[in-house]
């Protein structure tokens, strides 16, 4: 897994999107590029040894998350935890997306379209998420159900192999069909102009309007009506 994150080049694609200079914390600022790298290595390698979240690392004891980061002894919680927080207060969460969605573009091969052939098909979904947490979070749909407080509504970019191109999180009450139009926009500068021209989405885009404005940019929308019966 090491060797795969270094030879696909995900690693340097994270190293580069990371906060620098005056727009970084002072700790993250000044910290060397190891500490940099192994910090990255101890958040993407936290599955790999059974960890879902980093309050994990509290009981963590094994050897197999140092020994794949490069240390004898793995982060402990609040060394990861402070690296997340000072990543967000940069507003690196939103380098990172975008760096991720240009390193699947290359990864997955999403190229030129040779001549005579339809362009590569493109799903977009959207998930409500419920949230636990101790402050108010603007209701959704799940929210509306009394079940929980609130909830997140996640908008995911696949091809038709369901490989993940680009994942982004909004308020739980955000419909389809009022954020679909920046996150397509985003993927396009994200991955330097590989447009998605040709769209599946599910019966939530079923809006006149919002098909039209898809369309007038040039994109291709075939829209999927299921049915429970």
């Amino acid at each position: 897994m090491l060797a795969a994150a270094g030879e696909t080049g995900l690693l340097s694609a994270l190293e580069g999107a990371l906060p620098r200079g005056e727009q970084a914390p002072h700790r993250l600022a000044h910290a060397t590029p190891t500490t940099r790298r192994q910090s990255l290595l101890t958040l993407l390698f936290l599955g790999a040894v059974s960890l879902r979240r980093t309050c994990d690392l509290k009981r963590y004891t094994g050897d197999g998350l140092g020994l794949l980061t490069g240390r004898q002894r793995a982060y402990g919680f609040w060394h990861t935890e402070r690296f997340l927080s000072q990543i967000a207060h940069a507003g690196g969460d939103e380098t990172l997306t975008d760096a991720l969605a240009a390193w699947t573009c290359k990864l997955w091969s999403v190229g030129t379209t040779p001549p005579g052939s339809p362009p590569p098909a493109f799903y977009v979904d959207g998930h409500r998420k419920p949230v636990f947490s101790n402050h108010l979070l603007p209701r959704g749909l799940i929210g509306r159900t009394g079940k929980v407080l609130g909830g997140r509504a996640l908008l995911l970019l696949h091809d038709a192999l369901g490989h993940p191109h680009l994942s982004t999180t909004h308020r739980g009450d955000l419909h389809l069909t009022k954020g679909v139009q920046e996150f397509l926009a985003r993927y396009d500068r994200a991955t330097g102009g590989h447009a998605v021209a040709r769209l599946i989405i599910d019966r939530e885009g079923m809006a006149s309007d919002f098909l039209h404005q898809l369309v007038a940019q040039g994109r291709t929308v075939v829209t999927i009506l299921k049915s429970n019966q």
